[in-house]
C-alpha cells in the first residue's frame, strides 16, 4: 500500500490541513492499495485562493499560448498513457483493454481537441456596431465522478483552461489516484501555478466546501441527479453559473426492418461496457412485438459472453445497490433471462451480466438508473408506442435508433427527448456536444459547446 501525501495547490504538492486519509480499494480483490489525504475546508479555501490569484494572468494569456500549454498537456498524457491505464484498472477495476482505449485514450483526444479549439475559437466577433467579447467566467469548481475518472476531469478542465479560467478539482474519493497523475501531468506541461488545483476528499466535506465557496464562479458537477439537485440549489442561491451532467435511462430503439442481430449485440455491448457504470448506457432496449422473442434470445446469448470480460463494480455499496435493483426486477414480475444478483467471482465487487425480458414501462428497473450491467428489454406495438416509452422517464441523456432506412431512424431520433442519439451504431465523436434533457442535466460538455460553458459575454458598442 502506498501513502500519497499532499494536495496540488498553486503549482506544488502541499501538506494537507488535516490528518485524515481516504483508503483506495482495488474493487477486483477488495485490497487497500493506497491512501490519499481527506481534504478539509481549509484545503479547499487554499486551492480557491490560489486559483483566484492566478486568474488575471491566465485569462490575459493569448489563446494561442493557452493552446500550446494544452497541446503540451496532451503530449504528457500520451507519454503516460500506460501508467494512466494501469492506475484506472487498479482503482476502478476496469479491464486493461478498456482502460487503455477509453479511460486513457479518450482524455488524450479531448485534450487535443481543446488545444485546437483554443487556437481557432472566435473569442471576439462583430455584430452591427458592437464587438462581442467571449471572456472566461472565472474560477471553476469541478466535482467529478468515479466511473470515468480521468475523462470527466479532462472534459471540465480542458475547456476551462482553453477559455482562460482557472480550476479547482475535487475528484471522487473512490478514484483519486488518476487525478493525482493528471495533476503531475499539468505540472510537467508547464501550466502556470494556480491555474489547476487538486483537492482530494469526501463529498460532504471537500465537495460541499468547494460548492459553497464564494470565490468559485462556476460549478461543474457530474454525478447522480439527487446530488446534482443539491449542487444546483447551492449555485442558484449564490447566483453562480452551473453545469450539471447527471443520470440517464437511455432507450435503444430497434425499429422494424433494422439489422436485429447487430442492433441487439451492439446494444448489449453498450450496456456491459465499464460494467454498466455509464450514465449514457442504453439500458432500455425497445423491440417491436414481432421481433421481441428473437431479440430476447439474442440478448441473453450475447450477455452470457461477458461473464469474464467485464470488471467489478467500484465498491461494495454499488454492488449491493445493483443487486437490489435486480431483486426488485424479479419481484415486480420481470423475467430474468441472463445473470442475476449472485456474483460470478469469490472476490471483488462483481455482478453477473444481467438481462430482463417482459419489462413494462412502469417497472422500477425501467424507470430508475441502476448503474450496473443490467439490461431491460421492453416490447412496443408501433412507432408511436415506442416513442411514448422512449420518452417516458425523467431522464434524457442519450439513446440509439436502428432502422433499415437511415432517414426513418433520423426522423424518429428527432422526436426523442434526449441530448444525444446514435443512428445505426454511430461512432463516438469527441467534438459533439454531450449533455441531457430533463433531469439528465444542464449545459453541455465536449467540443465548442463545451467551451462556451466556461465563457461569459460582453458587448462593446461603437
Amino acid at each position: 500500500m502506498k501513502a500519497h501525501d499532499g494536495m496540488y495547490i498553486d503549482g506544488a504538492w502541499r501538506p494537507a490541513a488535516g490528518p485524515d486519509v481516504i483508503e483506495v480499494v482495488n474493487p477486483a480483490d477488495e485490497q487497500v492499495i493506497a491512501t490519499v489525504p481527506a481534504g478539509t475546508v481549509e484545503d479547499v479555501d487554499a486551492a480557491v485562493r490560489a486559483a483566484r490569484a492566478a486568474l488575471p494572468s491566465w485569462a490575459a494569456t493569448p489563446p494561442a499560448e493557452r493552446a500550446a500549454r494544452l497541446a503540451a498537456l496532451r503530449d504528457v498524457l500520451v507519454a503516460r498513457q500506460d501508467e494512466i491505464a494501469e492506475t484506472v484498472t487498479a482503482e476502478l477495476g476496469s479491464p486493461p483493454k478498456l482502460s487503455q482505449a477509453v479511460h486513457a485514450g479518450v482524455p488524450i483526444a479531448v485534450t487535443g481537441s481543446y488545444a485546437e479549439l483554443a487556437a481557432t475559437y472566435a473569442f471576439e466577433e462583430k455584430t452591427g456596431n458592437s464587438t462581442v467579447l467571449h471572456e472566461p467566467v472565472g474560477v471553476v469548481g469541478a466535482i467529478t465522478p468515479w466511473n470515468y475518472p480521468l475523462h470527466q476531469i479532462v472534459a471540465k478542465t480542458a475547456p476551462a483552461l482553453a477559455a482562460g479560467c482557472t480550476v479547482v478539482v475535487k475528484p471522487a474519493e473512490d478514484t483519486p489516484l488518476v487525478a493525482r497523475l493528471f495533476a503531475q501531468a499539468v505540472h510537467e506541461a508547464g501550466i502556470p501555478a494556480g491555474v489547476f488545483n487538486l483537492v482530494t476528499g469526501l463529498g460532504p466535506v471537500a465537495g460541499q466546501a468547494l460548492a459553497e465557496h464564494p470565490g468559485v464562479d462556476l460549478l461543474s458537477f457530474t454525478g447522480s441527479t439527487a446530488v446534482g439537485r443539491r449542487i444546483g440549489a447551492i449555485a442558484t442561491g449564490m447566483v453562480k453559473k452551473v453545469a450539471l451532467e447527471l443520470g440517464g435511462k437511455s432507450a435503444n430503439v430497434i425499429l422494424p426492418g433494422a439489422d436485429l442481430a447487430r442492433a441487439v449485440n451492439v446494444g448489449v455491448a453498450n450496456v456491459m461496457s465499464n460494467s454498466g457504470q455509464t450514465c449514457s448506457a442504453w439500458t432500455r432496449m425497445l423491440v417491436h412485438h414481432d421481433s421481441y422473442d428473437e431479440a430476447v434470445e439474442l440478448a441473453a446469448a450475447a450477455a452470457a459472453k461477458y461473464g469474464d470480460r467485464i470488471g467489478p463494480l467500484v465498491n461494495a455499496a454499488q454492488r449491493e445497490r445493483v443487486r437490489g435493483y435486480i431483486e426488485k426486477g424479479v419481484a415486480e414480475g420481470a423475467r430474468l433471462v441472463a445473470g442475476g444478483p449472485d456474483s460470478p467471482h469469490e472476490k471483488g465487487y462483481h455482478v453477473s451480466p444481467t438481462v430482463f425480458a417482459d419489462v413494462t414501462p412502469e417497472m422500477t428497473i425501467a424507470q430508475e438508473e441502476i448503474f450496473g450491467p443490467v439490461l431491460s428489454i421492453l416490447r412496443y406495438a408501433d412507432e408511436e408506442d415506442a416513442l411514448r416509452i422512449a420518452n417516458g422517464t425523467v431522464y434524457g441523456l442519450a439513446g440509439a435508433v436502428w432502422a433499415g432506412d437511415e432517414a426513418e431512424a433520423v426522423a424518429f431520433a428527432r422526436r426523442m427527448e434526449t441530448g444525444q442519439v446514435d443512428i445505426n451504431g454511430g461512432r463516438f465523436n469527441p467534438l459533439a456536444p454531450f449533455g441531457g434533457y430533463k433531469q439528465s442535466g444542464v449545459g453541455r460538455e465536449l467540443g465548442a459547446h463545451g467551451l462556451t460553458e466556461y465563457l461569459q459575454t460582453k458587448s462593446l458598442q461603437f
